[in-house]
């Protein structure tokens, strides 16, 4: 489980990027935190799931973001709905 101040910080990473995500009609849903190996887990929905540039959001908006709040995260995932 990972720790309230990690779980606040990585929140507030994604309310930061939840509009860019909102304008296009899309969202983030925070999954899971490792802390052991510094990874994270988020579901892109919305339109964002369907997106050619998801990658590139992932990795240049929503990692990016994350680590501005939370350093120590190395590894972002976006989790697939099955």
């Amino acid at each position: 489980m990972a720790n309230q101040e990690l779980r606040d910080n990585i929140e507030k990473a994604l309310e930061e990027i939840r509009p860019f995500l909102n304008n296009d009609g899309g969202d983030i849903k925070l999954i899971s935190i490792d802390e052991k190996n510094n990874e994270v887990k988020v579901q892109l929905q919305g339109n964002c799931v369907g997106c050619n540039v998801n990658q590139m959001t992932l990795k240049s908006g929503v990692e990016m973001t994350i680590r501005k709040y939370a350093p120590q995260i190395e590894k972002v995932i976006n989790v697939v709905e099955a």
